[in-house]
């Protein structure tokens, strides 16, 4: 993507300036992001979506009651016979990484690839009934709300109070102060970075496509690097034993020697101190599919056109790896920069194909026969 281009998805600010400005900074409302903007999945199919059980969804159901609004929380699958009519007032269907489930939607999804794949998470699908909302919260990642169908009105605001309302099954703001407020009509978008509270109600029937980014935590990278580190560790820092010599008889001898606490250090610092160790491990971890996601398998193909990489997939890199769905690949020369080719377009044209080496071509056929990219028809 040419970051110098102004684009109309963020209001005629080039990708350059709108992360200048904005990311991780302030909200940005952006009218017509997207002129006529149809959304790719019906209500009907966004439902048929929630009762799939390979889908993660989530009800929001709201009623007042004395004054004070209640709220019930359940996740999917959902039956349709299970979610509330269409004419009660104040439910909200959440159907989260849609872009996995839907090619358009993933193209959409797409079109934010200013931003690092390794920072983009998925696309939620937000349909909600008049009145319908989640209540006045905030996320600890960056957002885009973008306006798929019907009207939305908004109220946002830089909240310092982060207190919570005590016993309710979602996390709303005890005391939201919202500073603004504004409806959006479909094809407007609205950025949020993290920690800005927001509050979205439903304006008659509607639907909102939330674009959002993984923001790890410390404790989250520490602990998956350390664990996939201490996997190979045997052979990253050798199977030499501890040994000592030296060390005298003693008469308080359930005290640790210092030694053996020397020895585990400098064991831990071998296995930290290789960076390429490092980038391999955290390359891993941020390619890898959710979970819940799996591929299925297809007959070997024969590399005689161009390759496309399933929507499912996420392919990443660095200086010295290639990194497809959570597996690393030492990659150099002119196969890397196919290889980066492949991941920064997600697809790579058959004069590319034919120029990838033998082991290269290999690979790449066994990423097909898993069902992690495929050759176009």
């Amino acid at each position: 993507m040419n970051t110098d281009e102004p684009l109309q998805l963020l209001g005629g600010l080039t990708p350059k300036t709108f992360m200048h400005r904005h990311w991780h900074k302030k909200p940005m409302v952006i009218r017509q992001a997207i002129p006529g903007f149809m959304p790719p999945l019906s209500r009907t199919a966004l439902f048929e979506l929630a009762a799939q059980d390979e889908v993660q969804s989530r009800l929001v159901v709201q009623a007042s009651a004395d004054g004070a609004r209640n709220w019930r929380f359940r996740h999917g699958p959902f039956a349709r016979k299970a979610l509330p009519p269409l004419k009660q007032a104040g439910w909200t269907l959440l159907v989260q990484g849609v872009d996995l489930l839907d090619d358009k939607v993933h193209g959409l999804m797409n079109q934010f690839r200013f931003v690092p794949d390794a920072r983009l998470d998925d696309v939620m699908i937000s349909y909600a009934t008049n009145g319908g909302g989640v209540g006045a919260h905030f996320d600890s990642y960056d957002v885009f709300l973008l306006q798929a169908h019907g009207q939305r009105r908004w109220r946002i605001g830089r909240q310092r109070d982060l207190s919570l309302q005590p016993d309710m099954p979602l996390k709303i703001l005890a005391h939201f102060e919202p500073e603004m407020e504004f409806v959006l009509e479909p094809g407007d978008m609205l950025y949020l970075p993290p920690r800005y509270a927001h509050d979205g109600i439903a304006v008659g029937e509607c639907m909102t496509y939330s674009i959002g980014f993984r923001s790890p935590s410390r404790g989250e990278l520490a602990g998956e690097l350390l664990q996939r580190l201490a996997e190979d560790a045997q052979d990253s820092v050798g199977s030499g034993l501890y040994s000592d010599p030296k060390q005298p008889a003693l008469h308080a001898c359930a005290e640790i020697p210092d030694a053996l606490v020397a020895f585990a250090s400098q064991a831990l610092t071998d296995a930290l101190g290789d960076p390429l160790a490092i980038r391999r491990v955290l390359g891993e971890y941020l390619s890898e599919p959710k979970a819940h996601v799996s591929f299925g398998a297809s007959q070997p193909e024969v590399l005689d056109r161009a390759l496309t990489l399933d929507r499912r997939t996420r392919m990443m890199y660095d200086l010295h790896h290639v990194f497809v769905n959570g597996e690393s690949f030492l990659a150099s020369g002119r196969d890397a920069q196919l290889m980066r080719r492949l991941a920064d377009q997600r697809h790579l044209a058959l004069a590319d194909v034919k120029r990838l080496s033998g082991p290269a071509r290999s690979l790449v056929e066994e990423w097909c026969t898993a069902g992690w990219m495929y050759v176009e028809t």
